[in-house]
């Protein structure tokens, strides 16, 4: 059960609030002075302080107030504390609130008002208590993967890009096609560098071709190789990616843009291991882990017929879809903070916040691009919004038959009186979950009912 200490030298304050709270599912426990609030702090697992400002007779300079919210920040920096008096002097508050304070409220108070902003501030913290789990779960997940495995320098934060990256480094042995899919600039190639890293190879070549950067006519002498001859302007004979990468790894980025002729010679190569140089009868073998990627629809180029079935499913024996940016929102302050790891730059709060609400269309490079420009634009090494030249486009809401609408959430709160943890049960949510649709559709939280 959420717990809330409330500190006040009134015992009538005292019943007043613990009354009001337990008929919410609010656990109370009490303190008429401030050092026997701080010693329940050390023995209780308090969720909200509610404090008063001044506790002794004929004071009301709030100073003892002030005492104890420094006094609970240094225990524990994380705790809401929401500051109760009929005393103090606004300013005194205001520099409270902006020192961390979670609200201020004057004697006599509302109840609903102190109510919704108790229940409000109990959810923020259960979600940070959450999140903070979350994060600590994550770093220990990545901690024990790098000690079994070169993660070649690899940031991430999101749990689907551990996925990946997990699976990657499993089915390194192998000797299995692995075909990479997801968009430009997403991390195709790091993933690969992984797979390389922990392969039974990985002291050999790690050669990487761009397929969509050849050159239709010569694409298939770049791969192979050519003789003397072989084609007009060849002077003399040339190795082809696959010599050059014999014993290691050929990465084939952009495979789906490999003209069908050379597919063909592709797919011998990966059935049979052999292979001929262009303007020569002599047949090679390749020895060579080939690991392909690609940010094209290959079935339905299969369907267009730009690309060759039978090589699809050779090499898709295994496929790791690293997602999109925008799909793996975790990943962006890591990466950010990598970015600008070298400089004495920092991020300002709203200019994180607008990172994590643009789309990403050019993902992972344009992150790291549009951080390299606002490193240099930005003055006295605080990057704002301004600095990043974003443009925020809405983002469509994928909604699955299952997710509540807007009017279903506006009806479950206006039937639950405002109180976002009785809707959130009445919809069958969490109230985290219920949070973040009402911020997607743009729905306020009103005060409840009285």
């Amino acid at each position: 059960m959420r717990t809330i200490l409330i500190i006040d030298d009134n015992p009538g304050v005292l019943d007043a609030l613990s009354l009001m709270f337990s008929l919410h599912d609010i656990r109370v426990v009490t303190a008429l002075s401030p050092q026997a609030g701080l010693d329940l702090l050390t023995r209780e697992p308090i969720s909200l302080v509610i404090a008063d400002m001044n506790f002794t007779a004929d004071t009301t300079s709030g100073e003892e107030g002030v005492a104890l919210f420094r006094a609970i920040r240094d225990r524990n920096p994380d705790l809401p504390v929401i500051l109760l008096t009929a005393w103090t002097h606004l300013a005194t508050a205001v520099e409270l609130v902006k020192a961390g304070a979670a609200d201020y409220l004057a004697k006599p108070w509302d109840d609903a008002k102190l109510l919704a902003t108790v229940e409000n501030l109990l959810e923020l913290a259960e979600a940070a208590r959450e999140a903070t789990a979350r994060r600590a779960e994550r770093r220990r997940r990545r901690d024990a993967l790098a000690a079994r495995f070169d993660l070649c320098g690899i940031v991430y934060g999101a749990d689907s890009t551990e996925r990946v990256v997990t699976m990657a480094c499993q089915i390194a042995r192998s000797d299995v096609p692995v075909l990479i899919t997801g968009p430009n600039g997403a991390g195709k190639e790091r993933i690969a560098q992984i797979v390389h890293a922990n392969s039974s190879v990985k002291a050999a070549p790690f050669i990487a071709v761009n397929c969509g950067a050849l050159p239709t006519e010569l694409a298939e002498a770049e791969l192979f190789g050519a003789d003397a001859g072989a084609y007009t302007g060849s002077n003399r004979s040339r190795e082809g990616r696959f010599e050059i990468a014999e014993g290691g790894t050929l990465f084939l980025d952009e495979i789906g843009n490999l003209p069908l002729s050379v597919q063909v010679k592709l797919l011998r190569v990966l059935e049979t291991g052999d292979y001929q140089r262009l303007g020569s009868n002599r047949v090679r073998k390749a020895r060579v882990r080939v690991l392909s990627a690609t940010n094209s629809d290959l079935p339905q180029m299969i369907r267009d017929g730009r690309f060759r079935e039978d090589l699809f499913y050779r090499l898709n024996v295994i496929e790791l879809s690293l997602p999109p940016l925008t799909e793996r929102s975790d990943d962006i302050d890591p990466l950010a903070e990598h970015f600008l790891r070298d400089s004495a730059v920092q991020l300002s709060p709203d200019a994180r916040e607008l990172l994590h609400a643009h789309h990403w269309p050019g993902n992972v490079r344009e992150l790291k691009n549009v951080l390299e420009r606002a490193r240099l634009l930005c003055q006295n090494g605080v990057i704002l919004p301004s600095d990043l030249g974003l443009v925020v486009q809405p983002r469509p809401v994928a909604r699955s038959l299952d997710d509540p609408s807007k009017e279903a959430i506006e009806a479950a709160l206006a039937k639950a009186g405002g109180m976002v943890s009785r809707a959130a049960q009445a919809l069958g949510l969490s109230r985290q979950a219920l949070y973040r649709r009402m911020e997607r559709f743009g729905i306020a939280q009103d005060d409840p009912a009285p």
